[in-house]
């Protein structure tokens, strides 16, 4: 039995660092306020201390108060008795046969090549996915979701006769890239080209219709030219520019970080503490230690500047203080903020002077009465005991204390935010102020200390210090190889060591010069790609005119929600700057963004204990305060209600979670083992009959094999059920008689809810209403020719080995990636019955099936000859029918000479 205790430890905080760093960073300031993207939900939960329960094994993860001996003996023990119940799965058909067949078939006939030459007289369809880092663990089986999403819209539009554009590249300099290296001891270079291999066999391996000849890498040179060109457009404009600013420092990763890139004072790769190096600050805030600069209970000091500031809309005098609590606030370790005490004051949202509102601000109002500062209210709420207890209101309400007739401005008994609007009015029209609008977006810090990134093509004269930006014609700018690339752990860049590299010319000028040592950040690289699989060969420009005038902008691009900060507003600023110097032709890169939802790991059942080892049910677990937890299998939990329970004690509730797949918490599916097991076509139905596209949903390898036995069905229908042997016959077993009406009808249904939903992205209803139709055909006597190709054609984009195979099967010699698309015929759409209520006395005692237009004495006949309600009508008197055409049949029967109901 294996039992975690529950122990909760802080985390350990980070010490301050002061220093000065000089900086690349891009301005925000050619970027409107972003659009809104469609994102899709994501579940958090919080983490627990656990051991995983997954299909055949027992795998720790972030185990309190439990030894490593005792966590690897359970574990042993389990995969022991695991070994014993190995999971058989029986072949429904000959995947392991058809899949590595046709995909040699599309790599031999390069078959999804979007050539040069496209006939653009055709429409487009350009559907890409935010292209990965190839890490070193490879793919996971929450990767291939939207893979798969795009790559049935791929091959829908393919069939419906678009030109479509669906590459694959990879997004491979950066910190994930370079941590694995150190990690391993390889060179970045070796591991990423390695790790590309891998994920492109993966890729292959789950049938993804991408045109590999435009497939691109940022770490390649031919690439990063034009990376480098366009980081010079913008260090041309203004838009890139070198100065000392705060910035955030990761001592863990040896580099700075972009401010998106922290979240919740850790970074974002890895959740490594996040420390602010700053100018040395003011002697009077330096000396104070940061629990005091930050403890809220603490009274907030500060120092008079000696200078006030005249108000214009009142005419007083306003002191001027510089606050302890506004420098010292970005001094310390962003960890040590507590989650409740904000900075009061955002580096880069706004400029000029800082206001403070004592009356209308808890820190404000806490500084003013440390330094009696008068407190003047300017708003007054509702309820007036607000004003007498003797903090700050911050909320709505109505404007007390505010006019000055000198200047035309009287703003008392306004709401606050009609006030606003007059303060605004009044500073425009006597030119004290004007009205703007302050995005919270803050100019991206582009520089890092790492060695694998993009060289910044910069270099500094050593007799003044200027930068000069690096030709045009010198580029690429090539990465020098390192031997030793790890941080120095200084904040120096790892570049530095490359003596030989770093020590130049000027070109123009022939003075000594040192390159910048900084590399560019790892959404560099990404900010640009969709334009460049539009031209991938091109080393004159960046992307060809007409190229990109043809398939600008992408048409669907999908990709998690976590990049909707980072690297769709880094995409977009670098393609509106690419708009203004006339590289592209459109405002946005992307028509539509679409965010799928995330695969969690499989479900883990915990089951609470008290401290005698007695079962305890969850929801009174917290009233002990403290207790244990265990692991609890599948097979002995079952669901009651909303909630899971224990198949023998129902009384005892469980804890049911699932988390994100991650390496740290072993819950880990690989595809390659689901490919080999149930074969690509199976996993790629599966993960789009989870649940809504854009949902998060519980990986559950059981799951599985109810798509796996649906593509079974298909291929015994179409093929027929194996011979004595266990193969199947080469050929079909369709006829080539005409269909029935019914068949028609059940075919047609299905053409249009499978095209509507791909094309809505609601694939799980379009897989269904397949289902639907394979279970109608199972009835069928004789299975026409005709109707099942139209089958096998809608099929195809989501399961394409099955479907070529079949295709082949059915006296096809060609790939079906390229027929026609089946089209719904409007006429067999048409509902030819309607089901009709039988009333008897008022009181509904059954339906009938009628047809439209049916007439009153039809319908009579049909209830009467049903064998539920003719016992209510046979031998019966009728005193009279009330018939309303296609709504209800009401048999009134004579009550003088029968009685009813008691039949």
């Amino acid at each position: 039995m294996n039992i975690t205790h529950i122990k909760v430890q802080p985390f350990p905080h980070s010490p301050p660092f002061h220093n000065q760093f000089h900086t690349f960073i891009l301005s925000n300031r050619s970027l409107p306020l972003p659009r809104k993207f469609t994102t899709a939900p994501i579940k958090r939960s919080s983490s627990f201390a656990s051991i995983l329960y997954k299909k055949h094994t027992l795998l720790s993860h972030g185990c309190f108060g439990f030894t490593r001996s005792r966590i690897r003996s359970s574990v042993s023990e389990v995969e022991e008795e695991q070994k014993q119940k190995p999971l058989l799965v029986k072949r429904a058909y000959p995947f392991d046969e058809i899949e590595p067949k046709w995909q040699r078939y599309w790599e031999e006939n390069r078959t999804f090549r979007t050539p040069d030459d496209v006939d653009t007289s055709k429409p487009k369809y350009y559907v890409l996915d935010m292209f990965p880092y190839p890490s070193g663990a490879g793919l996971h089986v929450g990767h291939p979701l939207g893979y798969t999403a795009t790559d049935i819209l791929a091959r829908l539009k393919r069939m419906q006769g678009y030109n479509v554009l669906h590459p694959m590249g990879w997004d491979a300099f950066g910190l994930p890239a370079e941590q694995y290296a150190i990690e391993t001891g390889t060179h970045p270079k070796v591991t990423t080209l390695r790790n590309i291999n891998r994920f492109r066999s993966q890729l292959k391996s789950l049938g993804f219709s991408y045109d590999w000849d435009r497939e691109v890498s940022t770490i390649e040179p031919e690439y990063y030219k034009w990376t480098q060109w366009i980081f010079l457009q913008l260090l041309k404009r203004g838009l890139a520019y070198q100065a000392e600013v705060p910035v955030n420092w990761c001592p863990a990763l040896g580099t700075v970080l972009a401010n998106e890139e922290v979240v919740d004072g850790v970074s974002e790769r890895g959740g490594h503490p996040v420390i602010r190096k700053v100018e040395e600050y003011k002697d009077i805030a330096s000396r104070k230690s940061d629990l005091e600069r930050t403890e809220l209970q603490k009274e907030k000091t500060g120092v008079f500047s000696g200078c006030y500031a005249k108000n214009p809309a009142n005419g007083e005098p306003i002191p001027i203080w510089v606050a302890d609590y506004v420098l010292g606030s970005q001094t310390v370790s962003i960890l040590s903020i507590c989650k409740t005490q904000t900075n009061f004051y955002l580096f880069s949202y706004g400029t000029g002077a800082i206001m403070a509102v004592p009356a209308h601000d808890g820190r404000d109002h806490e500084f003013a009465s440390k330094y009696n500062i008068p407190i003047k209210w300017v708003v007054t709420p509702n309820n007036e005991s607000h004003i007498e207890d003797g903090k700050a209101y911050s909320g709505e309400g109505t404007i007390i204390n505010s006019s000055n007739m000198m200047v035309g401005l009287d703003i008392n008994g306004m709401s606050s935010k009609e006030a606003a609007y007059k303060v605004i009015e009044w500073a425009e029209e006597t030119g004290n102020g004007k009205k703007k609008v302050n995005y919270k977006l803050r100019d991206w810090l582009f520089a890092r200390q790492r060695y694998w990134g993009e060289p910044i093509p910069v270099i500094f004269l050593d007799d003044n210090g200027e930068s000069i930006p690096v030709p045009e014609t010198e580029l690429p700018l090539t990465l020098p190889e390192l031997d030793d690339f790890t941080p120095s752990g200084t904040g120096e860049p790892p570049l530095s060591k490359a003596v030989s590299w770093v020590k130049t010319t000027d070109p123009s000028s022939g003075k000594s010069a040192t390159r910048e040592t900084n590399t560019m950040p790892q959404w560099a690289g990404s900010c640009w790609y969709y334009l460049r699989f539009m031209d991938p060969k091109n080393s004159t420009e960046l992307v060809d005119k007409a190229k990109e005038r043809y398939w600008s902008p992408v048409d669907v691009y999908v990709g998690g929600a976590e990049h909707a900060v980072l690297h769709l507003l880094y995409s977009r600023f670098w393609h509106k700057v690419l708009f203004d110097i006339g590289v592209v032709s459109t405002k946005e890169p992307f028509k539509c963004v679409i965010n799928q939802g995330i695969i969690l790991g499989e479900v883990q059942y915990m089951a609470c204990k008290d401290t005698d080892g007695n079962y305890i049910s969850a929801d009174s677990a917290n009233e002990l305060g403290e207790y244990l937890q265990e692991i609890i299998p599948e097979e002995r939990v079952v669901k009651s209600g909303e909630f899971f329970v224990l198949k023998d004690n129902p009384n005892i509730r469980l804890i049911a979670r699932a988390h994100k797949m991650s390496k740290s918490r072993g819950n880990v599916v690989n595809p390659d083992d689901v490919v080999s097991e149930y074969g690509a076509d199976s996993l790629r139905l599966y993960e789009m009959f989870m649940g809504p596209f854009r949902d998060s949903k519980t990986w559950n390898t059981s799951g599985i094999e109810g798509v796996h036995r649906f593509l079974g069905r298909v291929w015994r229908l179409i093929v027929g059920s194996p011979l004595h042997h266990g193969a199947f016959r080469d050929g079909t077993v369709v006829t080539d008689e005409e269909p029935t009406m019914e068949q028609l009808r059940a075919l047609h249904r299905c053409i249009a809810k499978v095209t509507e939903e791909i094309e809505g992205t609601r694939f799980n209803t379009g897989i269904s209403a397949m289902m639907e139709f394979i279970n109608a055909a199972y009835k069928w006597d004789k299975h026409p020719k005709s109707i099942i190709e139209a089958f096998v054609l809608l099929l195809s984009p989501y399961a394409p080995h099955m479907a070529e195979e079949l295709w082949s099967r059915l006296g096809h010699p060609d790939s079906i990636a390229y027929v026609p698309f089946p089209k719904a015929d409007p006429t067999y759409l048409k509902e030819l019955t309607i089901t009709l209520p039988v009333q008897i006395n008022g009181k509904t005692r059954g339906t009938i099936q009628v047809e439209k237009g049916c007439s009153e004495e039809d319908a009579f006949t049909l209830a009467s000859q049903d064998e539920k309600l003719s016992k209510y009508l046979d031998g019966k008197p009728i005193k009279k029918r009330i018939f309303v055409p296609g709504k209800i049949l009401n048999v009134i029967l004579d009550r003088q000479n029968v009685k009813v109901g008691v039949q």
